[in-house]
Formats: structure tokens, C-alpha cells, sequence
């Protein structure tokens, strides 16, 4: 197996350079194009031709490997799949906005969550994600974002000069069943590239110890609760981690949260239909009715509601709501004084639903 040289410190790599043969000078120019993102030796442009080939031969540059890469029809969204050094695949996004650029970060290959409307746990869990393996999805959309230009090497976090701004870790599985690592990729990514706390999301559909260890952590990131339902009956339904945490006890977490650290707690509602027997579509979570449950639970707190239109899943038995349905729900929680928007939709051209190139990739 291949040496992933983004894997060793600097007195490894130091190692692996003079064992060799080569000058210790050699192991600083290569952390250089490491720490950029640096698909392949080749792109090494100040190292001599032949030691480019050798090092190909031994080693890899990162932990990730891009297997495909898919650009929305407006150029503004960026989709990879991925391939880890054992063969699993994870999924990340480049999204590039008015206030920056996003990158939507995997914390696990696949998902144990089992969330009737999602992709991405149809393959199940195989594995958590490394710090590495986070931060390496991070320098891929660096990467992207720069080419193989001669850049300054050190990152700022400014969106103005082309680099990640900000990072939300909503891609693959559940971040909070690998707290640890997550915690020190968002570390990494703070002191390394100076991504502000503040422009860091971190989204869970509940668990409970892991939203208390975030408090416990003490960094003022935000949080965001994958809630999808405003009672307990329904929520168990498409979400089975509700029959471990119940609704109120997550949001009691949250809210902890989101008081202690003075940050906007932000709620993730996809909004599902069913098609009943005559092929009509009917308000599965959408109804008026749960948008004034909803409201309810959340009135009196700083909370921002992210309504989501479903994205199609073939293998899932629900439907999109119509426009109109959309609006309607969000009227109601306007009306009751609960700060709402309707997320745009970004990248529905190229399977933008967590899972969706992964899975698809799977079958073939």
C-alpha cells in the first residue's frame, strides 16, 4: 500500500524524504503542496521531473482521491466524490455564494441514522472519517477554487481572495457519533486556514451527549438540529434516533446550546409528501397544522428554521410538495413570529440530496 504523505508530521515526512536519498530541503517543498490540496505529484512543479515519477510510484499526496467530480448547469455548486484509501466513498460540496465559499464536509462513509427520507444510509455505516480524511475534503475544494497556480500556501479565510470561507459538516452520516474527530478537524481548520468559529455549522439529527460535549467543548460555532417533525409520534416515524432522544430533550440540548454561546440555533425541516392511492400528492410533515406545532416549540427562542424542499430519492417512499405548500408552511411560522427562510436549492442538477452520487456510484 501507498505511502499518503498528507498523513505523516513533519519528522515523518522529514524521514521518508531522506530515506531516499534525497536533501531534508525536499520534505518542506512537499508540506507546501500538501497543505494546498496537491492532487498528485505531478502538479509539484519545483520538484525535478524524476522524483515526481518515483514518488508516484510509492506514495499518495492525500487521503482522498476524487473519483468524479459534477458542476451544477450555473457553476456555482461543486460535487466530488470520494474515495478513501481502504476503497469507501464519501461525498463532498463546494458551494459558492454571495458571503463566500462553503464546502459541505462528510463526517463518516455512510450512516447508521437510518432516516426513512434520506440516501445516505441506505448503504449503512462503514466507518468514521479521520481528522485527516475531513480536512483533506477542505484542501480538494481549495483546490478547486485556486487550480494549481503558485498561491500564497497559507489561507486566510477571506471569501474575497477565492478560498474556503466556511464550513458546514452536513454531508455524509452523523457527525455526533464521531465527536472527537470532528472536533479535531474543526481545530485544524480554525488555527491552519483561520476559518472563524462563526462561519462553522455543525449538524445533528439529536444526540443528546454528543450536542452537550459540543457545549462542553466551548467554541462558539453554530449549531443546526436535523429536527424534520414538531412531535414525537411523527419524528420516530422518519427518524428512529427520536425513540432514543425524544423531541423536547434535543431541543433542551440545543437551546443550551445556543443560550451559553449567544448563537442563532438553526432548525432543518425538510418539508415530504406522500402520494396516496390515486397518485395525488398529500402533506406528510407540511400540513398547517405542524407548522403551528412547530411554531410553538420554538417560539421564544433564537432560532432560524430552514425549510428544505425534498430531493427526490428513488429508493424512498415520499414526494415533493408543491410551492405553493411550501410558502404556505412558511407563512405560518412567520406569522407566529419564528424566523424562517426557504433554503435554495443548490445543485439539484447533479443530485445535491446527501447520499445521492454515492449511492448511484454503488450500483454500477
Amino acid at each position: 500500500m501507498k505511502t499518503i504523505l498528507f498523513n505523516l508530521n513533519d519528522s515523518e515526512l522529514e524521514k521518508f524524504v531522506t530515506d531516499m536519498s534525497l536533501p531534508r530541503f525536499r520534505s518542506k517543498q512537499i508540506r507546501e503542496w500538501l497543505n494546498r490540496g496537491a492532487p498528485n505529484f505531478n502538479v509539484m512543479k519545483n520538484l525535478p521531473e524524476d522524483l515526481r515519477n518515483k514518488l508516484n510510484e510509492c506514495a499518495e499526496t492525500l487521503p482522498v482521491k476524487i473519483v468524479k467530480k459534477l458542476e451544477s448547469s450555473d457553476n456555482q455548486t461543486t460535487k466530488f466524490l470520494l474515495e478513501l484509501i481502504d476503497g469507501e466513498q464519501i461525498e463532498c460540496v463546494l458551494m459558492r455564494t454571495t458571503y463566500g465559499n462553503s464546502v459541505c464536509v462528510s463526517s463518516q462513509a455512510g450512516c447508521a441514522m437510518g432516516c426513512k427520507f434520506c440516501a445516505s444510509t441506505l448503504l449503512g455505516l462503514k466507518r468514521n472519517l479521520t481528522v485527516n480524511e475531513m480536512f483533506a475534503q477542505i484542501l480538494v475544494a481549495q483546490w478547486e477554487l485556486r487550480g494549481d497556480k503558485l498561491k500564497d500556501i497559507h489561507p486566510n479565510g477571506d471569501a474575497n481572495n477565492g478560498d474556503v470561507s466556511h464550513i458546514v459538516v452536513m454531508g455524509t452520516g452523523e457527525p455526533l457519533q464521531n465527536t472527537e474527530n470532528v472536533i479535531g478537524f474543526l481545530e485544524r481548520a480554525n488555527s491552519e486556514m483561520n476559518i472563524s468559529w462563526r462561519r462553522i455549522t455543525v449538524s445533528t439529527c439529536g444526540i443528546v451527549p454528543g450536542i452537550k460535549e459540543l457545549n462542553k467543548w466551548g467554541r462558539p460555532i453554530n449549531l443546526a438540529i436535523s429536527l424534520h417533525a414538531p412531535t414525537d409520534e411523527l419524528r420516530s416515524q422518519i427518524m428512529p434516533i427520536n425513540n432514543k432522544y425524544k423531541l423536547q430533550e434535543v431541543l433542551d440540548a440545543a437551546f443550551t446550546f445556543s443560550d451559553t454561546h449567544n448563537r442563532q440555533l438553526m432548525i432543518e425541516y425538510i418539508l415530504l409528501g406522500k402520494k396516496d392511492k390515486n397518485g395525488d400528492i398529500e402533506l406528510y410533515n407540511a400540513s398547517n397544522e405542524y407548522a403551528e406545532k412547530l411554531s410553538d416549540l420554538l417560539y421564544g427562542h433564537n432560532v432560524m428554521v430552514n425549510l428544505i424542499p425534498w430531493n427526490t430519492v428513488d429508493e424512498r417512499d415520499f414526494a415533493s410538495i408543491s410551492g405553493n405548500s411550501v410558502h404556505r408552511f412558511q407563512d405560518i411560522l412567520i406569522k407566529k413570529g419564528i424566523h424562517t427562510r426557504i433554503r435554495r436549492e443548490r445543485g439539484a442538477d447533479i443530485g445535491s440530496a446527501c447520499g445521492q452520487l454515492r449511492l448511484k456510484n454503488a450500483k454500477k
